[in-house]
């Protein structure tokens, strides 16, 4: 599969400008800006390009039941439940502590759409764990990926937000007006 990705992204021009942080054994990767099913697609490519196999991403338990449930855990999917009386963010920093080496790749909107602020989910599953954040940008109109120096959360939550609202302003999306670039004059609150 990792050949044809390559052939996929060198047809539709794709480029990863830096390269991923391989040394870390435990991160969290936010990717952004989410506005398409394409981003999807594009994230299993360069995922595959890059080795980044051990790389996971959450779902809800049922998607993982049934027939499909082998295709989600083979595309990196890991189950969470969301019934479960324990708070998600406690589920997942639990994941990181029972994993030696775990990177988790989450969208900070959350959804497709136009939102009004990043979900913090992601980053209370950084504080909690005590694991690095590095972002990865997905830039449709430069048809480019490159990720952040890792970083880790500090005392500061409003900076720290608006460091990542700084470094996916510029990024256009698949849909580029429900991007990120208005939160950049909003504040973090």
């Amino acid at each position: 599969m990792r050949i044809l990705w390559k052939i996929y992204l060198w047809i539709t021009g794709w480029k990863v400008r830096d390269n991923f942080p391989y040394h870390l054994k435990k991160c969290i990767v936010i990717v952004a800006p989410h506005t398409s099913a394409w981003d999807f697609v594009m994230g299993l490519a360069i995922r595959s390009v890059l080795r980044l196999t051990h790389v996971k991403y959450l779902g809800k338990a049922e998607l993982f039941q049934g027939r499909f449930g082998f295709f989600f855990r083979r595309m990196g999917g890991y189950p969470v439940d969301r019934f479960n009386n324990k708070h998600m963010v406690d589920q997942v920093a639990e994941l990181f502590e029972q994993h030696d080496e775990f990177v988790l790749a989450l969208s900070p909107e959350g959804t497709r759409k136009k939102v009004d602020r990043l979900r913090t989910g992601f980053y209370h599953i950084a504080k909690k764990a005590k694991v690095p954040i590095v972002m990865a940008a997905m830039d449709f109109t430069k048809k480019e990926t490159w990720f952040s120096e890792p970083f880790l959360t500090t005392d500061n939550e409003e900076a720290d937000f608006k460091k990542i609202i700084d470094f996916y302003a510029p990024v256009q999306g698949k849909i580029p007006e429900q991007g990120l670039a208005h939160l950049k004059e909003s504040s973090f609150a």
